[in-house]
């Protein structure tokens, strides 16, 4: 049997690995020049999320493989340079690496009438190449599509300016001396926000709605390990919000004492910001808070309360589209733009095709990765039996309708996760 990983991130080396381990031939496609996914530091010319001052915001205990932990040597929170070695020493140890191909992009994967998938690749050399695989695990991450408002604010094309996406950049000393704006409010928004502040004249970060920023450790532990402890997951999401809400008023006051708009929303109804650094970096004055961008004009950037900064750079730290493009129409993305999966994992309708990473949880994602893989390679080998796509179709339903509630109807929202309850339900799936 053979089966081929798209993708040589975290997600997809613990997933070509689960396989191998299991005598599964396998065979993992990558595009980039290495192993590494968003941890590794794109080439010159390349572009990619990982900006050099990228940090992990969970704890390496938690972040690196069970069977192969990251170096004691290493922080508790490595920078990429440190993970991107680490995934790469990863690769070597496990001899997943002689099953990765490099340089190879995935563009076309179709399920044949005989139900297998034929992968179509284009390789380092320009040439293309169609192979057939009895399953394929897509493991290519939601990193590569970057999102931007959609129009600009006006006059945005006119704008004296640079108007530029988190995904291509690098350094703040690229921007020593310049006057810089940073739209948003998420993880790269106030990691970009804050390294910017250090070399640039000015730094503005552009807030159009307030999110709940939390610490990356509370009570002196990080917030992943009491993501995955028994005593957290034993209470109810009330007693969670209460909890935490009370921690954050103790470790960091109102964030509308910084400048910041209050969060019009619970905590644990929307992403969370991981920082230690922005809130310093606001009180310092390093960084100026202002409300959502209104208007450019000239080489002003006018916001919604009628104030205004001139600008050299703007760097827009809106997210990224899910975007699958060598998938058929409307795999996974449901018409709603909701990812449509049964247990964050397997496309109803599909048979062979699984997907590996693709979840958002609050604390660390390796856990569930490994999980999933394990989850993946016993339906490979016939020892889990998946229910009928009706059962799938329901699952999915009544998951979406919970997010909905929780979070709301977005295309995020949908593969948001909690770390103990996914991951014990995960490991009941692979012990039945």
């Amino acid at each position: 049997m053979r089966a081929c990983v798209i993708g040589a991130g975290l997600s997809g080396l613990a997933m070509a690995y689960a396989l191998k381990d299991r005598g599964i031939e396998v065979v993992c496609l990558e595009k980039a020049p290495d192993v590494g996914g968003v941890w590794r530091q794109p080439e010159a010319g390349e572009r990619g999320p990982g900006y050099m001052s990228l940090h992990l915001n969970t704890a390496k205990q938690l972040t690196g493989y069970t069977d192969f932990p990251m170096p004691d040597s290493y922080p508790l929170y490595p920078r990429h340079s440190d993970v991107a070695a680490y995934l790469r020493s990863f690769a070597q140890w496990s001899g997943v690496l002689e099953h990765v191909e490099l340089r190879t992009e995935v563009l076309s994967v179709q399920q044949e009438a005989d139900r297998m998938w034929t992968v179509v690749s284009r390789g380092a050399d320009g040439a293309v190449v169609s192979r057939r695989f009895e399953r394929v695990i897509v493991a290519s991450g939601h990193h590569s599509e970057p999102a931007l408002p959609d129009p600009l604010p006006p006059g945005a094309a006119a704008f004296a300016g640079t108007i530029l996406h988190s995904l291509d950049y690098r350094q703040g000393s690229d921007y020593a001396g310049q006057r810089t704006v940073v739209v948003g409010l998420g993880a790269s928004a106030v990691d970009i926000a804050a390294d910017l502040s250090r070399y640039a004249a000015q730094t503005v970060i552009s807030v159009r709605r307030g999110l709940h920023i939390v610490p990356k450790q509370l009570f002196g532990t990080s917030v992943d390990e009491i993501a995955e402890a028994s005593w957290w997951n034993a209470m109810s999401l009330g007693e969670k919000r209460r909890f935490v809400e009370q921690a954050l008023l103790v470790a960091r006051g109102r964030l509308g004492d910084y400048g910041l708009p209050e969060p019009d929303h619970p905590i644990f109804s929307s992403a969370v910001t991981i920082s230690d650094e922005i809130l310093s970096r606001i009180r310092h004055g390093a960084v100026t808070p202002k409300p959502a961008i209104d208007r450019f004009e000239g080489n002003r950037v006018v916001f919604t309360d009628g104030t205004h900064v001139e600008a050299d750079t703007v760097v827009y730290c809106t997210g990224f589209h899910m975007a699958f493009p060598f998938l058929p129409p409307g795999c996974p993305i449901g018409p709603d733009g909701s990812v449509e999966l049964y247990r964050r994992v397997v496309a109803p309708g599909r048979p062979g095709l699984y997907f590996v990473g693709l979840v958002r949880p609050v604390g660390a994602i390796t856990r569930l990765v490994e999980a999933q893989a394990q989850w993946v390679t016993r339906i490979i080998e016939g020892e889990v039996t998946l229910p009928s796509r009706d059962v799938m179709r329901a699952e999915i339903s009544a998951y979406l309708d919970d997010i909905a509630e929780r979070y709301g109807r977005t295309q995020g929202a949908s593969i948001q996760v909690d770390v103990g309850p996914y991951l014990g339900e995960l490991r009941g799936l692979i012990n039945v």
